[in-house]
């Protein structure tokens, strides 16, 4: 099957699985622990139903809205996503390349494989760059003049991983930071000698934004869950979100908030936005699904956030009824990345555009003619 035989997200994923080496598409679909968090995501959608209202003028469909102070086509992003040339060849530039096309902002990863400079250079579309403050505040420091210099429009700090989640699949399959595999994932990757080839004689895999730091040679022979622990500040408060919006100056994001409380801290702190989030089930196992923290959170700082569900997203029924509940737009993470490893550029456009026409057509099925108008009215939870 190729990706003209692929009809929904998930579709992708058949793909992916069969183009991947073992260690590096489970890397890719695995969560923590027993992944009830990484299911939970995408079926507590399940539990909202959509209410149309019929006989209502359709007929011309509105998806733009504003995120960040720019206007977008509309309201999903690119989720940041670490070493998207793991998973094809094309990498971050062929991501940030169909989200141009499809005019929705580009997150980039701190641990991607393309540069800050390299990325901001494509196109026009926004872009947002995901960063984490470290123990060394002057390498932080110069993420945020990095991203200056190459017009980002916003940063996004993670704030979920001051350790990393216990993901089994990486034990199991061996997946590694670096090309290395353990002894058990050898086979399968033999059977990919095309990317085994990109990881160990090209070095497509480096994670070119921080191997410039002090700390290259050992972070270039630990694995990722090491580097997070021995790197990542345990220490962190929010009284760094205040020192990071102040050097930064911009639209800043918090990813990996589910509660009021902390929602509320981040908008004190400096932040413009949130992105209701547990890591796509990868972090701490047993955390609401995002779509369940939007109606409180909206309730409470609709006025003063603007609110992302990052997580789960596979439908365009999801992004409708994420928005509906009132959240301002969508990330997606898994849902371009299997399109990404199936297809590459062509794959995410693909996967981008079977999205986008699941929510244009749900809006019309809905009775709704712009995703500025969804509201409550549209939406009710499960008895």
């Amino acid at each position: 099957m190729g990706i003209d035989r692929c009809f929904n997200i998930m579709d992708f994923r058949r793909i992916a699985k069969r183009r991947l080496p073992a260690p590096v598409f489970h890397y890719l679909d695995g969560g923590a622990d027993d992944e009830w968090s990484l299911r939970r995501n995408t079926q507590a959608f399940d539990d909202y139903e959509l209410q149309p209202a019929h006989l209502s003028n359709v007929s011309n469909i509105q998806m733009q809205t504003t995120l960040f102070g720019k206007r977008i086509d509309w309201p999903v992003m690119i989720a940041p996503t670490g070493a998207s040339r793991l998973f094809n060849a094309g990498g971050e530039p062929a991501v940030v390349r169909a989200a141009e096309k499809f005019g929705m902002p580009y997150s980039l990863s701190t641990v991607g494989t393309t540069t800050i400079e390299d990325v901001g250079a494509i196109g026009d579309c926004p872009k947002v760059f995901q960063i984490y403050v470290f123990r060394d505040r002057e390498m932080t420091r110069a993420f945020i003049e990095r991203c200056k210099s190459s017009n980002y429009t916003a940063l996004c700090l993670t704030v979920d991983t001051p350790v990393a989640g216990n993901r089994e699949r990486d034990y199991v399959y061996g997946m590694m930071a670096t090309a290395r595999p353990a002894l058990a994932s050898v086979p399968s990757m033999l059977r990919h000698p095309g990317w085994l080839y990109r990881a160990v004689i090209r070095k497509d895999m480096e994670l070119v934004n921080i191997t410039q730091g002090e700390n290259v040679q050992k972070f270039t022979d630990a694995n990722v869950m090491e580097f997070i622990d021995s790197q990542f500040d345990r220490s962190l408060t929010w009284k760094d979100v205040e020192w990071l919006a102040a050097q930064w100056g911009g639209p800043l994001i918090i990813k990996g908030v589910q509660t009021v409380e902390d929602c509320r801290k981040a908008a004190d702190s400096g932040a413009t936005a949130v992105m209701l989030s547990n890591h796509g089930g990868r972090q701490l196992e047993g955390t609401s699904a995002p779509v369940d923290c939007i109606p409180a959170v909206a309730d409470a700082l609709r006025d003063r956030l603007e609110i992302i569900c990052d997580g789960g997203i596979r439908r365009g029924t999801h992004v409708v009824k994420a928005l509906a509940l009132g959240a301002n737009a969508c990330s997606i993470g898994r849902g371009y990345l299997y399109p990404l490893a199936a297809g590459g550029q062509a794959g995410v456009e693909r996967g981008l555009d079977l999205l986008q026409a699941e929510v244009k057509r749900t809006l019309a099925l809905v009775g709704c003619d712009s995703v500025e108008k969804l509201d409550g009215r549209y939406v009710r939870k499960r008895a």
